[in-house]
């Protein structure tokens, strides 16, 4: 795509770098560049920082204009922008062209592509498909909402390398009819997410399966059929369809939990769709150690260990979380609810924890709902994370595990759930008041 003297608009830098990246290739390109976001300076002060030395030509913050849409040739939206946003629709019906940050690397991007989606846990299996693919000597770049774009890294990368993508159903959304496909489409898992954004779960739905309508016949999918709700969409697979490597061909992993070896089963899958060797997948597979904010274990202090994961933000995380760990666990659970049904989480609740701190916009129904299935189980809606904390440290005794795992979203408290999970990890900290510091879990 030619963007050289083209207005364009960028609708929301975001706090995870896609905007400002897009931002930075496209004035480099050589377009005209306006930013414009809901957020004022100063809540946006380290993203403007990497946009200082840019030749931007216009950055309105703190709101809208109207005549940055309707005067652009290009729009690039924000993944966080829902469908019938009033400025898109102003910029669609004057014949602008919509486009995305992930959208302008698939485009301009030489290397070969392995795209990650699922309701859940597509960030562990993307880096894990990454990892492999390193372990059999490929230089592979790992990004897009697992939190890193990659549009900055473009001139670095040769026709030999792989790119590997987590892809949200926000991103997948926004892509365009022409955009060009993945190599490798992976499709983790699918349940009821983000029905707050998304119209409902039919179209939820529909822009996971855009990763796979979208290839043709020389290109690869690899769907977990253990998912009840995947298993049906092999129907949609323009190329060749792959199964994950049957369980016994998953070696011994560091990451504890079944759901880590479909994860793995999966990548593993992906990478031998680009040639990599059994060798080198087991190798892959071997080493990997777990990502920040995915059932991280973070502190033990006064033999109870800490777990930070707060990438949960759908109840089927939260249940996997729970069913994960092996000692008696303290849970920390709460934040925005997106349109999911809770019931089997409060199951998992009932069943496996100790008790529950409940906070944010959720804390008072999820309490309720709790004290309807088990009203013995030890459980307090706290008004913030850090009352939370300080219950679960309280009530909790040696040799037990206290766990943030939300199952919800994080806007209504912190900018984002790595916010969350930071502010977590400082909280723990901060609990040995005495001078002793916390030790890192091993």
């Amino acid at each position: 795509m030619d963007v050289k003297g083209l207005r364009v608009t960028i609708m929301g830098l975001g706090h995870f770098g896609g905007g400002a990246a897009a931002a930075r290739w496209l004035a480099r390109q050589g377009a005209i560049v306006t930013v414009t976001d809901l957020a004022d300076a100063a809540s946006l002060g380290a993203t403007l920082h990497t946009l200082a030395r840019e030749p931007i030509h216009a950055l309105h913050l703190g709101g809208h204009r109207e005549t940055d849409f309707r005067d652009a040739d290009l729009l690039v939206v924000n993944p966080a922008v829902p469908p019938g946003n009033r400025f898109v629709e102003l910029a669609l019906g004057r014949g602008v062209r919509r486009t995305t940050e992930i959208e302008l690397f698939l485009r301009a991007c030489p290397a070969r592509t392995v795209g990650v989606t699922g309701t859940n846990v597509k960030s562990t299996t993307a880096a894990m498909t990454a990892a492999t693919l390193r372990a059999d000597g490929r230089r592979a770049w790992l990004g897009g909402n697992i939190g890193n774009s990659l549009l900055d890294r473009l001139a670095e990368m040769t026709p030999q390398d792989w790119a590997v993508l987590e892809l949200s159903s926000f991103q997948l959304c926004h892509l365009g009819e022409d955009c060009p496909a993945v190599d490798v489409a992976v499709v983790t898992n699918c349940q009821p997410n983000h029905l707050d954004w998304h119209p409902g779960f039919a179209h939820y739905v529909a822009s996971k399966q855009r990763l796979l309508t979208a290839q043709h016949s020389g290109q690869v999918a690899v769907l977990n059929t253990a998912d009840t709700q995947v298993a049906g969409w092999s129907g949609l697979v323009r190329g060749c369809l792959r199964e994950p490597a049957p369980a016994e061909e998953v070696p011994q992993l560091l990451l504890p939990g079944k759901h880590n070896r479909t994860n793995a089963a999966c990548a593993s899958a992906a990478a031998a769709s680009a040639g990599c060797t059994a060798a080198a997948i087991r190798r892959g597979l071997q080493s990997f150690v777990t990502l920040p904010e995915r059932l991280q274990l973070v502190y033990s202090l006064d033999g109870r260990r800490f777990y930070n994961d707060s990438a949960s933000t759908t109840p089927e995380s939260t249940i996997a979380a729970l069913r994960t760990l092996d000692r008696p666990t303290w849970l920390l659970a709460g934040g925005t609810a997106k349109g999911a049904d809770y019931g089997a989480m409060v199951e998992a609740i009932a069943d496996r924890a100790c008790g529950a701190a409940l906070f944010g916009a959720m804390a008072e129904p999820l309490g309720r709902q709790i004290a309807a299935r088990s009203p013995a189980l030890p459980c307090v809606a706290a008004a913030t994370l850090a009352e939370a904390l300080a219950w679960c440290w309280t009530h909790s005794r040696p040799g037990q595990e206290i766990l943030l795992s939300p199952g919800c979203a994080s806007h209504d408290q912190f900018r984002n759930f790595r916010h969350r999970g930071e502010t977590f990890v400082q909280l723990v900290r901060q609990l040995a008041g005495d001078g002793r510091e916390p030790r890192p879990g091993t």
